[in-house]
């Protein structure tokens, strides 16, 4: 066998690719198989099959190129952060001025007003449901003591089933 993978090395990869397109056409196993081979032995010059020295390079370049990527990620991130924070600072609500005054005070008093409406409709809408939880519980409840006052006197009924 070794004798046969030598003499189609001598070919080269052509010889293996031609080999492996062959055993594809006649029966796709044997195909497969020689595939697998050519990955695993390390003859197509792919997967971990080179030298430690390789392997360590490849590591390092890609440390590197990971590292640059980061690196450039991290700037983008500060250049928007800074540009964020620079429209904050000179913009309340994030507007520019329109240039006349009267509107842009006339926009900043509806916005504070429309923003204290909404803090009053969630705390509207949280006292809302507090009241839907206590009144459910309190279904509850009264669902529980009615039936263990019933379980009380016929023992042998069993649970009894709530009455939509």
């Amino acid at each position: 066998m070794s004798d046969v993978v030598a003499r189609i090395d001598d070919f080269g990869r052509p010889a293996w690719i031609a080999l492996m397109v062959i055993g594809f056409i006649v029966f796709w196993p044997i195909g497969l198989a020689i595939l697998a081979y050519l990955i695993w032995s390390g003859r197509m010059g792919c997967g971990w099959h080179g030298s430690r020295g390789d392997i360590d390079q490849w590591r390092a370049r890609a440390t590197e190129r990971v590292n640059r990527a980061a690196e450039r990620w991290e700037q983008k991130r500060g250049r928007w952060e800074e540009r964020m924070q620079h429209w904050r600072g000179h913009h309340s609500h994030g507007l520019r001025p329109s240039g006349n005054h009267a509107f842009d005070e006339y926009r900043e008093e509806a916005l504070r007003r429309l923003e204290e409406e909404v803090t009053e409709f969630r705390s509207f809408l949280e006292r809302l449901r507090a009241a839907k939880d206590r009144a459910e519980f309190d279904e509850f409840m009264r669902e529980r003591r009615n039936r263990q006052a019933g379980s009380g006197q016929g023992q042998g009924e069993g649970p009894q089933q709530p009455q939509a």
